[in-house]
């Protein structure tokens, strides 16, 4: 069985990229809830840092759903090459 690259790279963003939202937004309700997390994708991420604003909350959901894109996309490719007929 062959897995679909689109549908594994859109579900692979959405759920990164929705991580990354939420953990934003349950941090900027509660301070240290996941600040080590950010800071540590803040090291990653270019122009995402763990500042607690909006803007820095949509940078870093937007670099998680490419980021997840990507990576689904890869590990889909990987698999179908791989796989047995």
């Amino acid at each position: 069985m062959r897995l679909s690259i689109t549908a594994l790279s859109v579900a692979s963003a959405l759920l990164w990229g929705g991580c990354l939202f939420l953990l934003g937004v349950t941090n900027l309700a509660f301070p240290q809830y996941g600040i080590r997390f950010l800071q540590g994708v803040s090291s990653i991420y270019p122009g995402f840092h763990a500042s607690r604003t909006l803007g820095d909350l949509l940078v870093g959901t937007g670099y998680g759903i490419v980021d997840g894109a990507i990576g689904g996309g890869l590990f889909g490719a990987l698999y179908n090459a791989v796989v047995r007929p």
